[in-house]
């Protein structure tokens, strides 16, 4: 195995607002993506497990954890590469907010609650939730990445039961204008 990605949604209709894809990506050790394009898209990052090390701008490592927002802007060619470990990362693509800007890339290291993602029409909540407890996630979107799989569905807020990682989406999902008749 070099890389695994499970695609968890990808609504082509604007239904679920910005978001574009989510997937669950496995690398094994000393893989990657391949190098690739972005252009006009959002890519988040929450590193569940391992470390990834990103191969544009200052080239961050990210560990389990750590939540990265690759801005794609006017475009940009990336990698991503696991570290000794492997990786276990969720990938969230969301339509650009600022198409037009150039690209960017920001770290949140050890990201507990709520990220700033700098847009008015996407939220981002996570926790982690260790084996014997539980946590209260907001209402929004859950991806709840656990020992037994990954789990997503739309739900009202209340506890959730570790050890899972929780990752709450809030999304705007007033129809975009690209998505009308």
């Amino acid at each position: 195995m070099t890389l695994t990605s499970d695609v968890l949604l990808e609504p082509d209709d604007g239904s679920l607002g910005p978001l574009l894809r989510l997937a669950d990506d496995r690398l094994a050790p000393g893989a990657g993506y391949g190098r690739h394009p972005h252009r006009a898209v959002d890519v988040v990052a929450v590193v569940l497990a391992g470390s990834l090390r990103h191969t544009w701008g200052s080239g961050a490592v990210l560990n389990a954890g750590d939540v990265a927002v690759l801005r794609a802007g006017t475009g940009l060619e990336h990698d991503e590469v696991a570290g000794n470990d492997g990786a276990h990362v969720l990938q969230t693509y969301l339509r650009s907010a600022r198409p037009g800007d150039d690209a960017a890339h920001e770290v949140h290291p050890n990201a507990d609650g709520w990220v700033d993602l700098g847009r008015p029409d996407a939220r981002l909540w996570t926790e982690t939730v260790e084996d014997g407890t539980s946590a209260t996630v907001p209402p929004g979107l859950l991806v709840l990445a656990g020992p037994h799989g990954v789990r997503v569905e739309q739900q009202a807020g209340g506890p959730v039961s570790g050890p899972a990682t929780a990752v709450v989406w809030q999304l705007d999902v007033t129809r975009p204008a690209w998505a009308r008749d």
